[in-house]
């Protein structure tokens, strides 16, 4: 099985080819939304997209590492993080592809 990555430039390529936007008007729609989906995150809200899945903030507390090579105890920042959380309808279709 071959790794490939999907770059913004093949989304906004898709949109092209799916609605028939100029390449740059879809360049902006694609970057649009994916910035709103990061602002939306930077203010801590959760972003849900019906039929793919959700991203949702969690504030994780200050804790105590270690540092695996010496042993030694370091502080760890509170900070936040993303997770995703995929739909039924994405898991089954991703699932479909493999038979």
């Amino acid at each position: 099985m071959t790794s490939r990555n999907v770059t913004r430039a093949d989304l906004a390529q898709a949109v092209v080819e799916a609605v028939g936007l100029p390449r740059h008007e879809a360049v902006a729609l694609s970057e649009q939304v994916l910035a709103e989906i990061c602002d939306t995150l930077e203010r801590g809200e959760n972003v849900k997209l019906s039929g793919f899945g959700n991203f949702v903030v969690r504030e994780k507390a200050e804790r105590v590492g270690r540092n695996p090579k010496t042993g030694v105890e370091v502080p760890i920042e509170p900070r936040r993080v993303v997770t995703f959380t995929p739909s039924h309808k994405l898991k089954d279709h991703v699932n479909s592809s493999r038979a």
